[in-house]
């Protein structure tokens, strides 16, 4: 499980690698010319300033997320059952807005993540999570593929699982959102089994 944890932040910081000259950049201002008259420099001067504006949006490109929940959350202990596979989770997610792709039915980005539970299982999953915003409100579904140890946990079957998630929140303050999120997890039938299982959280974001 340690394992899978320090791969997560592994794929994280590469991915991000690019933001060592991202912050280059933004120190950079454009060449004006002191033979050029009012005009021109008035020009150069309202394309700095566009420029720093740009740079300063394109400055916060990674939207990270931190959640908590229930893991199985519908798996009840009934008589003559040996278990309840019912227990907490908590993940981390990184999404990067540069990666950003708008399309006719949605605004789509890849997402990475991983989960652990209160016994031990794990998933690690990378997807593409699509974006709608209604005001303050974003709503977000997505799909990601992924690896699953089960630990002291549930049996879902298989190692490949697939996530099927939809998360509804909140603009908190700038850059900043809190929501619920629902999810399931399931192979498809691909594994010897199929139990699913079905997970809700609290989620929390931040755009960096």
């Amino acid at each position: 499980m340690k394992k899978l944890i320090i791969l997560l932040f592994a794929i994280i910081f590469l991915t991000n690698s690019h933001l060592l000259s991202a912050e280059k950049e933004k120190f950079f201002k454009p060449w004006g010319s002191n033979k050029n008259s009012k005009n021109a420099n008035s020009k150069a001067t309202q394309k700095g300033d566009i420029f720093k504006q740009i740079t300063f949006d394109n400055d916060k490109t990674d939207n990270i997320l931190v959640y908590t929940g229930i893991f199985d959350h519908k798996d009840e202990k009934a008589p003559g059952k040996k278990e309840n596979h019912k227990t907490s989770l908590v993940g981390i997610e990184h999404k990067n807005v540069d990666l950003f792709r708008d399309t006719w039915i949605g605004r789509f980005s890849p997402t990475t993540g991983a989960f652990v539970t209160g016994k031990s299982s794990a998933y690690l999953y990378t997807g593409v999570e699509a974006d709608y915003n209604l005001g303050p409100i974003k709503i977000s579904p997505s799909f990601a593929p992924g690896y699953y140890e089960a630990g002291d946990g549930k049996n879902l079957g298989s190692a490949l699982e697939f996530k099927s998630e939809i998360k509804i929140g909140i603009d908190l303050f700038k850059n900043s959102n809190l929501g619920y999120s629902y999810s399931h997890i399931s192979n498809n039938d691909w594994g010897d089994r199929n139990p699913g299982a079905d997970n809700q959280s609290i989620t929390f974001s931040k755009k960096f």
